[in-house]
């Protein structure tokens, strides 16, 4: 599982962009940034959608204003489900949406969430990471279930 100190791991993830589909590579997302970065089991979930993004698009300014350069928020679903969901929660500019369809970045990560037994695959487990240049800062990952260390006020506070 990923820790701080540890460097991100090489992956790719789609975002949708006005021109299209487009790839991004970990080493694009995370090279020579600071970046906060957010995963969540799914998009249009309850947790997910009432507290989790919303939170990080209404502090997305005070984030970047210490610093910050993208705040990326990361699902296992395809890059169409979370360019949807960022319209729904007029992210506009704020977030960057990511998809990691066949979660091999969560996987990577360590931080795979088996819900087959709920119909839904495997998904990310709920995180937030402060990630310079390529390097984990702080992480918080949450225990199943649970939206207490995550949360965008947590990484304001560790920005």
């Amino acid at each position: 599982m990923i820790k701080v100190g540890d460097k991100i791991p090489a992956a790719k993830l789609k975002t949708k962009t006005p021109d299209g589909m487009k790839d991004v590579t970990t080493d694009e997302l995370f090279g020579g940034k600071k970046v906060v970065v957010f995963g969540l089991p799914g998009a249009f979930t309850p947790t997910c959608s009432a507290k989790h993004l919303p939170g990080y698009v209404e502090s997305a300014a005070a984030i970047k204003a210490k610093g910050v350069d993208t705040i990326a928020c990361l699902s296992v679903n395809d890059a169409f489900v979370m360019d949807a969901w960022g319209k729904d929660q007029k992210v506009g500019d704020k977030v960057l949406m990511l998809a990691d369809g066949n979660a091999d970045f969560a996987k990577a990560l360590g931080l795979e969430l088996d819900l087959v037994a709920n119909g839904m695959g495997v998904r990310c487990k709920r995180f937030s990471m402060l990630v310079d240049n390529g390097v984990v800062k702080s992480v918080n990952i949450e225990k199943p279930g649970a939206f207490e260390v995550s949360d965008a006020g947590t990484m304001l506070k560790q920005v």
